[in-house]
């Protein structure tokens, strides 16, 4: 913003009337719309990149950072700590080549320097989440709120916008509450997080804004007519997961629930096949590997190590590859093996069964489930309508786009709050 009053002929008056001067002459006037992780992280940068400016936040409802509270089972998954920007990018079904461009201005490293340098201690598990070093959640939010606090970020709740109207000076909102005035701003940034249903994005392709149609990304597998639920709480530590009938498929831990199968390698291969998933209704067989290994003449030496190795031990005295004891039991019993049968009593119908049972377990999904608040969608404002490097609109001048309303979505792992951190630092610029 051009400065256009000359600060010298008042620097006899009250510091206080120059803020007053500053406000009424030079400051640039900026919206953010959601108080989401990408709203907050933009307007606390942008209040940094523009000191001046006017940067105010609103919320459609009573409360703030709702995600932040419930990541990482109430821990908040802050990022990850993979530093290969390459590595990275992979790890995004949608938008992935687009993130790896701006990553190089704010990525995973920058995120951890960022809460570090504002008080937040950080640290990465095993896995390569990364958490706060408090394991709490609010550390993150109270950082968020001491933030714009410090910088004189008004937050506004309760504040639905329902329309941008483009005028000559800058954009308007115009509030669904008809009691809330229409406010004018030179600069809008929208981050309202994502929406289950297009109807919900309507107003944002009325402006001209490309639709990708929303659907549900990291869900989880329904199988109600499925035994394995009654393992609820196993987890396979190194399975992989097929789709028949498609080229997909991920692996990682596997967790089995009540109602059928979570864990990173479930959640994963639901954020890339989520759109063909929802095609086929959310029905079809998963294939399971519950070790891991696709050459199956490996399983069949490791089995035959055991035979060798332990005849006289009964088959559930050994468990191929440290898989769950209950889940090895619960494979015999699927098999028809007997768990007290003698190693060296199998034959090769036997080890046969062994080896597809362990490699090719095939399971009848029907549904999915997603955990309400925590919901990622693919879909949302098209690439096409955004000019990436900027993060602005190409459709409305002086609108940027930050966060899970534009059609980019991460598997588990902390990939979906560092694309809002990236995206929000990148729409900060008003460039």
């Amino acid at each position: 913003m051009v400065r256009l009053f000359d600060y010298s002929i008042i620097r006899l008056f009250d510091y206080s009337i120059i803020r007053k001067v500053r406000t009424i002459f030079v400051s640039m006037k900026v919206a953010i719309i959601g108080g989401g992780a990408a709203g907050f992280f933009a307007a606390i940068n942008c209040k940094e990149n523009y000191p001046d400016a006017y940067v105010v936040i609103y919320e459609k409802t009573k409360k703030v950072l709702s995600k932040v509270a419930i990541s990482g089972g109430g821990r908040c998954n802050v990022c990850n700590g993979e530093t290969s920007i390459a590595t990275l990018s992979k790890a995004y079904p949608r938008g992935g080549r687009k993130l790896k461009k701006i990553f190089k201005e704010f990525s995973t490293k920058d995120t951890f320097d960022w809460f570090q340098k504002r008080g937040v201690k950080l640290y990465t598990q095993e896995d390569n989440r990364v958490f706060p070093t408090s394991n709490d959640s609010q550390t993150i939010i109270d950082c968020f709120l001491k933030q714009i606090k410090a910088k004189g970020i008004p937050l506004e709740f309760s504040h639905s916008v329902q329309k941008l109207v483009k005028t000559e000076k800058g954009i308007k909102l115009q509030f669904k509450d008809p009691n809330q005035s229409d406010k004018s701003f030179d600069k809008v940034i929208l981050a309202c997080g994502g929406s289950p249903k297009r109807a919900g994005m309507s107003w944002l392709e009325e402006l001209g804004h490309e639709i990708v149609d929303p659907v549900p990304s990291l869900f989880t597998f329904n199988m109600p007519n499925e035994n394995i639920t009654s393992l609820m709480g196993v987890v396979a530590p190194n399975a992989m997961v097929k789709i028949e009938g498609i080229k997909l498929q991920s692996e990682g831990p596997l967790l089995i629930t009540h109602w059928g199968m979570s864990g990173p390698a479930i959640l994963k291969l639901s954020a890339f096949g989520a759109r063909l998933l929802h095609e086929l209704d959310y029905k079809f067989k998963a294939i399971v590997n519950w070790v891991n290994v696709n050459a199956q003449n490996d399983i069949v030496e490791m089995l035959e190590s055991y035979i060798k190795d332990s005849p006289d031990k009964q088959l559930h005295n050994i468990k191929p590859y440290k898989i769950p004891e209950r889940l090895w039991l619960f494979l015999l019993n699927k098999i028809d093996l007997p768990k007290d049968k003698k190693w060296r009593e199998l034959g090769k119908k036997s080890v046969n069964k062994m080896v597809n049972i362990l490699a090719h377990d095939v399971y009848e999904i029907s549904g999915k489930t997603t955990f309400k608040e925590e919901f990622v969608t693919s879909g949302g404002v098209s690439l096409n309508s955004i000019d990436f490097q900027k993060m602005r609109s190409k459709k409305i001048e002086g609108l940027y786009l930050a966060g899970e309303m534009i059609n980019v979505d991460g598997i588990t792992g902390g990939y979906n709050f560092q694309a809002a951190w990236t995206t929000g630092f990148i729409a900060a610029k008003l460039l």
